[in-house]
């Protein structure tokens, strides 16, 4: 543990960003694979429904700085195209 009063402080905001950006990329990964579940049982209203719920956590986190814009961008696309790939 840092002695210096900054140090530590610098230790304990680190550490609840840390925390915080771990909440949210496991929210995102959970939504993304809702995605994918519903797209494996072949139930197309729910993956868009799905899709809609992913799209919304991916826009929060980049929002948060949590993912980069591009990321996100790329992570929606192969989710919609996947989507509408059900026949």
């Amino acid at each position: 543990m840092a002695n210096i009063k900054s140090a530590k402080k610098r230790v304990l905001t680190s550490q609840k960003r840390a925390d915080r950006n771990k909440a949210i990329r496991s929210k995102v990964k959970t939504s993304i694979k809702k995605v994918y579940a519903a797209i494996e049982a072949e139930d197309k209203a729910a993956a868009q429904e799905a899709l809609r719920l992913a799209t919304v956590e991916l826009d929060k986190a980049e929002t948060k700085g949590v993912y980069h814009k591009n990321m996100t961008s790329r992570k929606v696309s192969r989710l919609a195209k996947a989507v509408n790939k059900m026949a």
